[in-house]
């Protein structure tokens, strides 16, 4: 999706690759990964850690010019990895890059709860421009989250999220829904637990398994333990969310794509995250329910 609106001006996300890493895969928690990772499958051409900050940002703007994407100023997306997995003052170095281009008007920051602590939230919440912090909670289960390899546990999601709305820092929650073990009432269930945080939102989208990955071949063993609705039944189970969601709390995204050579399995793809939009606009209005703010 990419786009923020910020006072009516069109802000375009740019994927920027760091160099960090995860303590899940540099074996201080884990080696590989969660179950469920391949971060190439959401990494574009032009993000690559080789390539400097100031460069990724250059062909990141040319990238979506070609395209014909209009911004009014661009927001760098710090995605792959744990983007807080370091010391503080490599951060402050990192990040002041990004912020140093005259076309970006802020920051995001994606990461793992347990990857942040109060020096480097002191840091996040120092930052000029717009700054958003993105925190992959993906599932509000403990069972779940040692089920996918995630290496930590809701309680540390709390924390994080508490420490952080405690410095005011704009922080959005990250879910994938359908991991294998939940069922659709867990879901529901999690909203009253996302809407005991202090979250200013949340991102949500569909499970995808990716060829190669461990989860590939836990389907294969055991594909009942997965939910994995068609669209319509997708559509639904979001409408019913967002329903249960608080009505502050904003939705930053309902789905997410891949290129399908990346995909194993996936109930439906090809379809434009636009056309996911219209199709729970209207099923929230049979539902009479509001709509979200748009994704941004």
């Amino acid at each position: 999706m990419g786009r923020t609106t910020d006072n009516g001006a069109r802000l375009q996300r740019l994927v920027i690759d760091a160099g960090f890493t995860c303590p899940n895969r540099d074996g201080t928690l884990g080696r590989g990964g969660c179950t469920f990772c391949d971060n190439n499958a959401f990494h574009p051409a032009y993000s690559h850690p080789e390539k400097s900050i100031r460069e990724q940002l250059d062909d990141g703007i040319a990238f979506h010019r070609a395209r014909g994407r209009k911004a009014d100023g661009y927001l760098a997306y710090f995605q792959s990895y744990s983007n807080t997995y370091g010391p503080a003052g490599k951060l402050r170095e990192r990040y002041g890059q990004a912020l140093a281009h005259p076309a970006v008007k802020g920051i995001v920051i994606a990461t793992r709860p347990d990857c942040v602590d109060e020096e480097k939230l002191d840091l996040i919440a120092s930052l000029p421009g717009i700054v958003i912090l993105e925190l992959g909670i993906e599932s509000c289960y403990d069972r779940t989250l040692a089920r996918v390899h995630r290496g930590h546990t809701f309680a540390d999601t709390e924390r994080a999220v508490r420490l952080a709305a405690e410095r005011g820092i704009d922080t959005r929650g990250h879910l994938i829904l359908g991991l294998p073990g939940e069922t659709r009432e867990m879901l529901l269930g999690a909203c009253d637990r996302i809407n005991d945080l202090p979250l200013t939102g949340v991102k949500l989208h569909q499970l995808q398994i990716l060829k190669g990955t461990p989860m590939a071949l836990e389907y294969e063993k055991h594909p009942e333990d997965f939910l994995m609705p068609d669209l319509t039944a997708y559509i639904e189970l979001l409408a019913e969310m967002i329903g249960r969601f608080r009505a502050d709390l904003r939705i930053d995204r309902i789905a997410a794509a891949v290129p399908p050579r990346f995909l194993a399995v996936s109930p439906w793809s090809g379809v434009r995250p636009d056309r996911i939009r219209v199709l729970l606009e209207k099923k929230l209005a049979e539902k009479g329910n509001p709509i979200p703010p748009s994704p941004g």
